[in-house]
């Protein structure tokens, strides 16, 4: 490595692999969807309207996710970001 190479700029990302690694995250998502029940849409609604009665936050602070084991085991996470006051 020469000294005029530390001083080069690097070169972007390429934006179609910028594409390409969101398309996954985005069908990674979707296929761990395909897997939960066809309740789970509504009931998680049903638990941010809970929440809301006693705390105001936003939809972007709540994180619910439906973990599924290979022991027919299901475990229902729910993570909410509470307002400091």
């Amino acid at each position: 490595m020469s000294l005029l190479d530390y001083f080069k700029t690097k070169k972007k990302p390429n934006t179609a692999s910028t594409a390409k690694e969101r398309l996954q995250i985005i069908v990674a998502h979707q296929r761990g969807e395909r897997d939960a029940p066809d309740y789970f849409p509504q009931m998680k609604q049903e638990i941010i309207e809970v929440i809301r009665k006693y705390v105001q936050i936003d939809t972007d602070q709540i994180s619910v996710q439906l973990d599924q084991n290979d022991d027919m085991l299901s475990v229902l996470e729910l993570n909410v970001t509470l307002p400091e006051k």
